[in-house]
């Protein structure tokens, strides 16, 4: 975990309430995809935490969906203007896991993350095949971008306006995989968690005090105990989920 100053260059929407911001800063704390920030904001007591959509020596790119006063506050800010940051918070995902055709699954929020992924599973030469699940054609976002890097991508709508209709499961079951790493809401997990033919990595989203694990608030019960999502996690083995009944 490193604190620093970092500078917007861009903070531009992606659809009606999904915006990419790309800040400028020391990024060395941040060593694998699915890691996350926990951004400071004027006003606000707790920080918010935004997982990594993608980096390099000197910049990081974010991707957020606007739901509360503390992402509002995000879109309202400038080119220009900086942000206190903790970053290189949490674990990501394991690549020497993913064996030479791995499945990634984003559902909204969760899509940003497995990009990052993608691109590094890419730089490997390893084959990579996409689900990017939304609800309707006018929230999809990067779809292109995973195609430019090379990977296969789906897209899946609940109401059909785009891709496939359904949800990302829907979209699983003809796709040769040797592995799945996913991101998104409880219930696209669990469904993932039913679906999926291999072992996997799946990030938890989770409400979060300080971000490094020393509140205990963000605490699971797992099959070898509590951990913490912010530390332990976000990323954790498919192995190892409990999930409450």
């Amino acid at each position: 975990m490193k604190q620093g100053i970092f500078e917007i260059s861009e903070n531009t929407p992606l659809t009606a309430d999904v915006m990419r911001m790309v800040l400028k800063g020391d990024t060395s704390a941040i060593t694998a995809p699915g890691q996350f920030v926990n951004i400071a904001l004027d006003g606000l007591f707790l920080r918010r935490p935004i997982s990594v959509c993608d980096w390099d020596a000197s910049s990081l790119t974010l991707i957020y969906k606007v739901v509360g006063k503390g992402t509002a506050k995000l879109r309202t800010m400038a080119p220009g203007e900086t942000l206190d940051v903790l970053s290189g918070l949490g674990n990501g995902y394991d690549l020497s896991l993913t064996g030479d055709h791995p499945l990634l699954l984003g559902g909204g929020v969760g899509v940003p993350p497995m990009y990052g992924l993608a691109k590094a599973l890419r730089a490997q030469g390893k084959t990579v095949s996409v689900i990017l699940g939304f609800n309707t054609a006018s929230e999809v976002f990067y779809a292109q971008q995973f195609r430019d890097l090379g990977a296969q991508v789906r897209v899946t709508t609940v109401d059909g306006s785009r891709g496939i209709q359904g949800f990302v499961t829907d979209a699983m079951a003809d796709i040769p995989y040797t592995h799945f790493c996913c991101c998104g809401p409880e219930p696209m997990l669990k469904a993932v968690y039913r679906a999926s033919t291999t072992s996997g990595q799946m990030s938890f989203e989770e409400r979060m005090g300080c971000g490094f694990g020393a509140c205990m608030g963000c605490s699971c019960k797992t099959l070898t105990g509590y951990k913490r999502i912010c530390k332990d996690g976000p990323v954790m083995k498919k192995e190892e989920i409990l999930w409450e009944k």
